[in-house]
């Protein structure tokens, strides 16, 4: 065995604390070591840490275009409940509506309504109006993907902001005209399928919605980008992130860097206050 400061040979049965050559105690100097090791890494991590909430702010929260996007994103999911079109269907014994919107979908999939459609497809009786019925589903749900391809985007955009907000744009555009195609068809079928006593068209703006939001998306996109989304880090957060990575691959020896690895005059001066503080609660504590 080896003392770990001056490597000096230690007998194997030498129980004593202190190190017999140069008189440091074994122990706590392999504790201290790894106390800076320990601080060392911590800035480090600290640091990358610090990097991935400045650009989940930057994504979320940092401005007031951020915000409003936050609003709309979540607005057009709620959008989509809103009916787009809807049949009433009517017989002797079976009174029924159908509408096309997330929560009239989910409702008419559980009381088989929804699978009852392929049927009246086939039906002389309800045949236009499950068409055109089939139809705006058809648009609906694209409306639907894509409002999850903006939200998925949304929800990671804070991995490469400039590249989710390019994104975000693009599709937003994609589905305005989406949106806009499927409320022109549902005016379109309003009055192209005339009802009767058997079953009734009725209008929705559920598709109005999803457009408006759409190209709302699409402009503070557009702002993001002329604005400018990149966060704001710390100084020397991405010097103290480049270090971690040559830490992990071994190209640099943690034991060689030096405690603060990196410090601003800031941070120093956080650092002297805090240590003052600290020394005047000791002080403190001993006089009581």
């Amino acid at each position: 065995m080896k003392c770990p400061k001056c490597g000096g040979e230690i007998n194997l049965f030498d129980l004593r604390p202190n190190c017999r050559h140069c008189g440091v105690n074994i122990m706590y100097f392999t504790q201290h070591e790894g106390l800076v090791r320990d601080a060392k890494r911590t800035e480090l991590e600290s640091a990358v840490a610090r990097m991935v909430i400045a650009r989940i702010k930057a994504s979320f929260i940092s401005g007031k275009l951020q915000i409003m996007r936050f609003i709309a994103v979540i607005a057009s999911v709620c959008a989509l409940m809103i009916p787009f079109i809807g049949v009433h269907y009517k017989l002797p014994f079976f009174d029924k509506k159908f509408s096309i919107g997330l929560i009239n979908l989910i409702q008419s999939f559980g009381d088989g309504m929804l699978m009852k459609q392929l049927d009246f497809i086939k039906s002389a009786v309800f045949s236009k109006f499950a068409i055109a019925e089939a139809a705006v589903l058809l648009l609906f749900i694209i409306i639907v993907l894509i409002n999850l391809l903006i939200f998925g985007a949304f929800c990671i955009g804070f991995i490469n902001l400039t590249k989710s907000t390019i994104f975000m744009k693009r599709v937003s555009l994609a589905g305005a005209v989406v949106a806009l195609i499927t409320q022109i068809a549902v005016i379109v079928i309003r009055f192209a399928v005339p009802g009767n006593n058997y079953a009734g068209i009725s209008f929705g703006f559920g598709a109005a919605a999803a457009f408006a939001l759409f190209v709302i998306m699409y402009l503070l996109n557009k702002a993001l980008l002329k604005k400018g989304i990149e966060p704001t880090y710390r100084e020397f957060d991405p010097k103290r992130k480049e270090v971690l990575k040559k830490v992990r691959s071994g190209e640099i020896d943690i034991d060689s860097l030096t405690l603060p690895v990196f410090e601003s005059e800031e941070e120093r001066e956080e650092r002297v206050k805090a240590l003052e503080e600290a020394l005047k609660i000791e002080e403190e504590g001993k006089e009581l």
